[in-house]
């Protein structure tokens, strides 16, 4: 294989990895509608009260995929206060030995089921150990082009965010990252709980608000005070800092929603247990009570990946980017990648 060959393979499988990686109801006149009580907190977690949600895009920036608006009714949940934090996710690796996904070799004959047939294996040093990594560029960029920001690290891992030499010393308060669906879920299981359904975490992320577009409310993001962990100036490549944080923030560093879940937005991205179908929406399965989601992936833009819903935006997230701290952002990722700004929390049944 040429060297030109190479390089088209490892891109490939680099944006195989990213691209395939990367509370409100409605009373019938699009107002709120849930039972208002003060928040109950038991172990870590809120109740998240019944109600009827209006899901979907809120304003201009929304996508199609968050059209046509429609209502979902929602039982009550236990959802985590905060995102799953590396002293969580620690503790639970202590108690069962479990390895994630970035800390193994990348199996080929996996990854290429997802890839277009004609893709040529990468070099075996791109299949060892490791995730993808956020590094800012020097200069402005094409944001239609996320390789120019995300590099395939080895030894990028939970414990290293942002691959060899970094550490989480320090952090144990931050979410943990460099998870993959597959990670998530194993975690949940050991804990007792679930990933949350997306309708779920719309309905939670709403926080009790009618018609907002944030969790915090309709102030635009930049405006006031600083509201939670995003990008601020021009992505990818000059961050004003304003939120005082370039990679991720401890948890409940900016203020709870008006459910009292903290980082609904910005800081990571969380994984939600849905298959990510562009078009569910407009699909008659989205409007049944408690709805799980489709039954399997359907993005025309990756056309040969499963993708899994992720929520809530992250500390890279800006107006000109994604916006994805709004309530209704959808965003579909591999459940096998590892990236340094997902991570997920978790919800639990009413016993």
């Amino acid at each position: 294989m040429n060297r030109n060959a190479l390089k088209r393979a490892r891109n490939i499988f680099l944006l195989g990895c990213l691209l395939s990686a990367l509370g409100c109801g409605t009373d019938g006149q699009g107002n709120q509608s849930s039972e208002h009580h003060p928040a109950q907190k038991k172990d870590g977690m809120i109740l998240i009260p019944a109600g009827t949600l209006f899901m979907g895009g809120d304003n201009a920036q929304a996508d199609p995929n968050e059209f046509p608006k429609h209502m979902v009714e929602i039982q009550a949940f236990w959802m985590d206060e905060t995102e799953v934090t590396n002293a969580r996710f620690e503790a639970f690796v202590k108690a069962t030995g479990y390895v994630t996904v970035a800390e193994r070799p990348v199996n080929w004959e996996e990854i290429k089921q997802t890839l277009p047939p004609d893709t040529p294996k990468p070099p075996d040093s791109v299949l060892q150990p490791g995730a993808l990594v956020f590094h800012p560029t020097n200069q402005p960029v094409s944001l239609d082009d996320p390789s120019a920001w995300w590099v395939w690290t080895n030894g990028a891992d939970w414990r290293h965010p942002e691959g060899p030499g970094s550490s989480i010393a320090g952090k144990m308060d931050h979410p943990v990252v460099q998870i993959a669906w597959e990670d998530a879920m194993a975690y949940a299981k050991w804990a007792g709980k679930r990933l949350p359904t997306e309708a779920e975490w719309e309905w939670a992320a709403r926080g009790g608000q009618a018609k907002t577009i944030y969790p915090w409310g309709n102030e635009a993001p930049e405006a006031g005070s600083p509201k939670a962990n995003f990008w601020q100036g021009m992505f990818p490549y000059q961050n004003s800092l304003q939120d005082g944080c370039f990679t991720t923030s401890p948890v409940k560093s900016f203020k709870p929603n008006g459910y009292g879940l903290y980082d609904m937005a910005g800081n990571v991205w969380e994984w939600c247990s849905d298959w990510f179908d562009f078009n569910f929406y407009k699909n008659p399965d989205a409007t049944k009570a408690n709805t799980r989601g489709p039954e399997r992936a359907d993005n025309p833009s990756m056309p040969y990946l499963q993708e899994k819903v992720m929520r809530g935006g992250s500390f890279l997230c800006n107006d000109d980017y994604c916006s994805g701290y709004r309530n209704s952002r959808r965003m579909g990722s591999s459940p096998d990648t590892g990236l340094n700004h997902a991570g997920f929390r978790c919800v639990r049944d009413i016993e």
